[in-house]
């Protein structure tokens, strides 16, 4: 099932997703002070390109004070407009009994997108 709703899920739009998230790294990493930053959104990337099965848990070193700083920097720069425009597709999606899944997919992404640093997918 997971595998079925991944294909799917690429079909509709994951696919776009996962490459405006490459893009928007690899961008990033143009600078030095912004790898730290593309390094985030590349795990935004691989979390939308498979989403189904995928899990966001806190990493057991999280960096300290220097994750808290850097998530702070990443809200305040653009990571609240990612994160509610997934919220907002989620909601989207949620509207009908068969985009449910599609839509908890979008709420695990906005999870993701608020606080990156310190969280790794599995």
């Amino acid at each position: 099932m997971k595998f079925l709703g991944n294909i799917i899920w690429l079909i509709f739009g994951g696919i776009l997703i996962s490459i405006e998230y490459l893009v928007a790294s690899l961008l990033l990493m143009i600078t030095i002070i912004g790898i730290p930053f593309g390094l985030q959104t590349l795990k935004l990337a691989a979390l939308a390109l498979w989403p189904f099965g995928s899990t966001v848990k806190d990493s057991g070193n999280s960096g300290g004070c220097l994750s808290v700083v850097m998530n702070v920097i990443w809200i305040l720069v653009g990571g609240i407009w990612i994160c509610l425009s997934h919220l907002g597709l989620g909601l989207f999606f949620c509207i009908t009994i068969i985009g449910i899944p599609f839509g908890m997919q979008h709420f695990k992404l906005a999870a993701l997108a608020l606080t990156p640093f310190g969280k790794d997918i599995s």
